[in-house]
């Protein structure tokens, strides 16, 4: 009988815990979406990267001619000034792979330029969301931007209108609409 009263308490005990957690999601490039600076941040970024990536393809270019050059003049030239040729080739390939690794490696110029940028505007969205989950008690907090696992949400759990005006911005154009746009893409 014991065990019966335990059990059937562990049972009522679990339902009410799941009764008193809140949910609610969030679409953090909508969010985004409305910062400004996230948009100048954005695009001083998109401007460094195709200038280095300008850069990046004039090397590439410049070694695509001296191969060219290279392979109409091999036949009429001596083995030392081919091998000297073939080395120039190489180093110059070499530089510019370097040079695309440090512009765009995994710890290169643009990952460190994207920290530098967007990391601060992204803290920004994360503590406003932590005001708001805080203000209105979610346990959790989803986002449903960038290939999340959220299958599917209610718009009546999106926080995020709440997360801009947290932030002190005015949404340019609501969420659902912003909605209605990425379906029709689709």
């Amino acid at each position: 009988m014991k065990s019966v009263i335990i059990f059937m308490l562990i049972i009522l005990g679990t339902s009410f815990v799941g009764y008193s957690q809140k949910y609610a999601y969030i679409d953090s490039e909508y969010i985004l979406e409305n910062m400004n600076e996230y948009q100048e941040a954005k695009d001083k970024l998109n401007k460094l990267a195709d200038r280095w990536t300008k850069d990046i393809e004039e090397r590439y270019e410049a070694i695509k001619v001296k191969k060219d050059n290279f392979s109409r003049e091999e036949v009429l030239l001596p083995n030392e000034e081919k091998k000297k040729r073939q080395e120039d080739i190489l180093k110059l390939e070499t530089e510019a792979m370097e040079m695309q690794k440090l512009r765009f490696g995994v710890e290169g110029d643009y990952f460190k330029k994207r920290q530098e940028l967007i990391q601060p505007i992204q803290d920004k969205v994360f503590d406003a969301l932590q005001k708001v989950a805080s203000k209105k008690n979610y346990t959790f907090i989803f986002d449903k931007a960038n290939q999340s696992n959220l299958v599917f949400a209610d718009s009546k759990y999106d926080i995020s209108g709440d997360v801009i005006k947290e932030l002190g911005l005015t949404a340019k154009k609501s969420n659902k609409e912003s909605n209605k746009e990425e379906d029709k893409n689709k």
